[in-house]
């Protein structure tokens, strides 16, 4: 089973669109927290909210539409 990431911080609102599209899709999804690493700041700190998938280093980053969401996934998992 696929395990999707949100990479996000508390009061990001562009956080909050993102999640609010990976509901609407039905994904199960965890929030990685990028505030308390400062390895996770340094790779994200601009970049949030960003999607990954457990295991695999292709990820997809802001903004992105459901669409766009939804083919994403298609292809990182039929690959």
């Amino acid at each position: 089973m696929t395990q999707l990431l949100l990479y996000t911080t508390a009061g990001c609102h562009l956080c909050e669109d993102a999640q609010k599209i990976l509901e609407t899709i039905g994904c199960k999804w965890s929030p990685i927290e990028i505030s308390t690493d400062n390895d996770l700041i340094k790779h994200y700190g601009i970049r949030i909210p960003v999607v990954g998938i457990k295991g695999q280093e292709e990820e997809l980053g802001w903004p992105f539409s459901e669409n766009e969401l939804k083919n994403w996934l298609n292809k990182i998992t039929s690959g």
